[in-house]
């Protein structure tokens, strides 16, 4: 089909962040064989319809692009593409571009209809190594009930490499040796120079250095625009798919809209660290950046402003916290601000111990208060003291931590493991946002085994994520952690290298049991909440999958700028058509 697209470059973020037409969206879906049967505003319907008509006529289409807020499309029928690998391309595209949100009902659509034909074990997936592969990750990822054992006979390296890492249980055997063979064998090719000069080349190195759960989605998602020239070709393997360049141009005018509010939110929260006098604190780690970082690359939609600025706030005050309490309190000022926190409203009945603590607590004190009276509006009941007993849950295990350190008492693995889950502090972060993410969350979901499970699991990945990277350093401060216990308990025979690869396993074991609890349908959590859960867990993946890369205060600062910051840097032919606003 031959395709003049017309683009308009009047619209600036900031202007778009608001813009609720739906002509890029109708363009984009007119493109890409999906008639819209019902539009919010009749012209908008007539618009896209002849445009379709057009197309089929003569096979010339000259579209505008507009808004994209997905709002103005309503009551969509679809006509898809025939084969299920073109499916299925079009939503790991959208989805690896950071739109596929625009198109929830068509997704699902595609994939229950794919699910249909996984269940019938239909030639088209199983008699095709990658349509298999890439339908068993696709599906998994969806929250789709899909078995391991159907990929036993296929061989698509690439594919079947990165389904090897949706593993939900270290039963799935065909999982754990499809991943062997497979990277073996992409290493192999990568030594021997045969991809070198292939589109393939940093696509099979970035898969091989970063499992999808050690990296931030919204860095792969730049990642993905920025090469998507030079990876297309694996999409338009078919003639279904002829919009790459509109899926481009919707792409590039999300990420550079959410940039804008992105560095909007970033301001507003080096505000409010100014204003709390937090930035007086001498003990205590800047890491503002890092937490918006992992509040951005992974919660990035623009409407969830909330969820980011809250989760990146939070961010700051645990890390203060948890460094108040390592080195910078006294035991004394440790007491006084447990005593605070749990007298809360009659705080002012006890003098503070020191102006560190009046800082520390005043700060906590405020956001807990503003956190919950916006809370309690979204979720129709009052949430504050449930925020409340999340940081006395906090404080009362940090302090149990200091007193074993003081009296130099070494617990067992199984009494340091019970306490440092809490300790590692992702309680205030990860709960509170839960609140602000859709659903409702009544009393009796918030009490459920379940959603205690997911807490669990998450802050025990990310605790011995962490121990494994930062043994050394709290061994000099005097603390113990799960790498230090194994050696000490094993009388010697176990060395540092050895501890930490053991360690390693019930790592793996909690991500895949959470992963496995997230994406199943059943239970009293909401999916999206579920779904914030794990999010963080590959947060503590990025910063210590391969160092303490959260303590350092430039290891990061890359991928800092590549998601706040720094333009789009397009690459190809057809990147000088595509507008950069």
């Amino acid at each position: 089909m031959a395709m003049t697209v017309r683009l308009c470059s009047s619209l600036s973020p900031k202007a778009d962040a608001n813009n609720s037409g739906g002509h890029q969206l109708c363009r984009l879906m007119a493109a890409c064989g999906i008639v819209p049967a019902q539009l919010t505003r009749p012209s908008h319907r007539h618009h896209v319809l002849n445009r379709v008509a057009q197309v089929q006529k003569n096979g010339m289409m000259t579209l505008d692009v507009g808004g994209h807020d997905k709002k103005s499309v309503k009551n969509v029928s679809t006509v898809y593409p025939k084969h299920i690998y073109s499916q299925l391309s079009m939503v790991d595209v959208l989805e690896n571009m950071g739109i596929s949100r625009y198109f929830d009902d068509e997704i699902k659509c595609i994939l229950d209809n794919t699910y249909s034909s996984w269940l019938q074990r239909d030639e088209e997936i199983m008699q095709d190594v990658e349509t298999c592969a890439m339908a068993f990750r696709i599906l998994r990822m969806n929250g789709y009930n899909v078995s391991s054992r159907y990929l036993s006979d296929t061989g698509s390296l690439l594919e079947l490499y990165k389904a090897s890492k949706v593993s939900i249980s270290e039963d799935e055997f065909i999982l754990n040796c499809i991943g062997s063979w497979s990277g073996y064998l992409l290493k192999e090719q990568l030594s021997s120079g045969a991809l070198k000069r292939t589109p393939l080349f940093k696509e099979v190195e970035h898969a091989l250095s970063c499992p999808f759960y050690t990296t931030l989605d919204r860095l792969n998602h730049r990642r993905a625009i920025e090469h998507f020239n030079v990876s297309c070709h694996q999409m338009l393997k078919t003639a279904y798919l002829p919009c790459h360049e509109d899926i481009l141009a919707l792409a590039v005018r999300d990420f550079n809209t959410s940039q804008y509010i992105y560095q909007q939110e970033l301001q507003q929260l080096e505000s409010w660290v100014k204003e709390s006098r937090l930035d007086k604190l001498q003990f205590a780690r800047q890491k503002l950046a890092y937490f918006y970082l992992s509040a951005a690359g992974t919660i990035f939609p623009p409407e969830q402003s909330d969820v980011r600025v809250f989760w990146a706030l939070n961010g700051v005050l645990t890390t203060i916290v948890d460094d108040f309490f390592d080195v910078g309190g006294s035991k004394e000022e440790l007491e006084n601000l447990v005593i605070l926190v749990e007298m809360w409203d009659e705080h002012h009945k006890i003098e503070y111990y020191s102006e560190q603590v009046e800082i520390v607590f005043s700060a906590i004190y405020t956001s807990v208060n503003q956190l919950g009276a916006k809370a309690s509006v979204v979720q129709g009941r009052d949430v504050t003291n449930h925020l409340i007993e999340t940081w006395l849950n906090l404080l009362r295990s940090m302090m149990t931590e200091v007193e074993w350190r003081i009296s130099k008492y070494v617990p067992t693995a199984e009494e340091y493991l019970e306490n440092a889950f809490m300790t590692f502090a992702l309680g205030p972060v990860v709960l509170p946002a839960l609140y602000f993410v859709g659903p409702t969350l009544s009393e009796s979901v918030v009490r459920d085994p379940e959603y205690r499970e997911l807490f669990r699991l998450m802050s025990t990945c990310g605790r011995l994520l962490n121990d494994a990277q930062t043994y050394e350093r709290e061994y000099s401060e005097g603390k113990v952690n799960s790498v230090s216990l194994l050696v000490l308990q094993s009388g010697g025979s176990m060395s540092i290298e050895e501890a930490r690869s053991e360690i390693q396993k019930p790592i793996d074991a909690c991500r895949r049991d959470l992963l496995r609890m997230v994406l199943r349908q059943e239970g009293a959590v909401p999916r999206p909440c579920k779904e914030l859960f794990w999010k963080m867990c590959k947060v503590c993946y990025f910063f210590y999958y391969r160092s303490d890369g959260f303590s350092s205060p430039e290891e990061k600062v890359r991928e800092v700028n590549a998601v706040i910051n720094e333009p789009l840097q397009l690459k190809g032919s057809s990147s000088s058509d595509v507008p950069v606003w």
